[in-house]
């Protein structure tokens, strides 16, 4: 059985949470799992569906409003930050998770933002975790769909049952059409870049990531 860990997922969007790291968790039944998703509190399509989803996936969680906009204009790094610390438990975590500086695919602000506000409030002990796990997503700037990267410190073959169940968040609890990002996206195997010392993720992090 696999062991029992609290692991915290930061995300910027409801989905984003299964699409990158769905099926991780379904193949953690043990883990207590909390979610946030910075944006989208106020829509009322989507977030009702976010905890829907966190049903499903067995986790708990909570729903900001940040900015998210057409125009996705650059958010100021403290507010990023103060938004998370907002939705956090204030609690020790095994594992936290979130996006990779780079994005998972070419290109989104929010995603980005969240990913250097995460390390750094780590890096500073805001934060507090024996790992953190970066999503590893790449689509070769914007030439296929988004997929895992082999060579990443975690990746996980999905087994066909879960990533069912995870395809099956995405179009019936999110209601995506199949033929639409989300649904021709949802990765059938997950990867992560895994750190257990913060000044190196603080160091990877003002080299942009792993972007190739």
């Amino acid at each position: 059985m696999n062991k029992s860990k609290t692991v915290a997922v930061i995300v910027a969007h409801p989905d984003d949470e299964t699409l990158w790291c769905g099926g991780t968790i379904l193949c953690h039944p043990t883990w207590s799992v909390f979610v946030i998703s910075l944006c989208r509190a106020d829509d009322t399509n989507r977030a009702p569906k976010f905890f829907e989803a966190l049903k499903v996936l067995g986790a708990e969680g909570n729903i900001g409003n940040m900015d998210d906009g057409p125009e996705q204009l650059p958010l100021d790094e403290s507010f990023v930050q103060a938004a998370i610390l907002d939705l956090l438990p204030h609690k020790y975590f095994d594992i936290i998770i979130t996006h990779n500086p780079n994005g998972e695919y070419t290109r989104h602000l929010r995603h980005e933002e969240v990913s250097e506000a995460v390390i750094k409030l780590w890096h500073a002990g805001t934060i507090s975790a024996t790992e953190l796990w970066t999503f590893a997503y790449e689509d070769g700037g914007k030439e296929y769909y988004p997929k895992s990267r082999p060579t990443a410190s975690v990746y996980l073959r999905l087994p066909k049952r879960i990533w069912t169940k995870k395809y099956n968040i995405i179009t019936e609890t999110y209601g995506y059409e199949k033929s639409g990002f989300e649904a021709q996206t949802t990765p059938k195997s997950e990867a992560f870049w895994k750190f257990s010392n913060s000044y190196e993720a603080r160091q990877w992090l003002k080299t942009g990531g792993y972007s190739s």
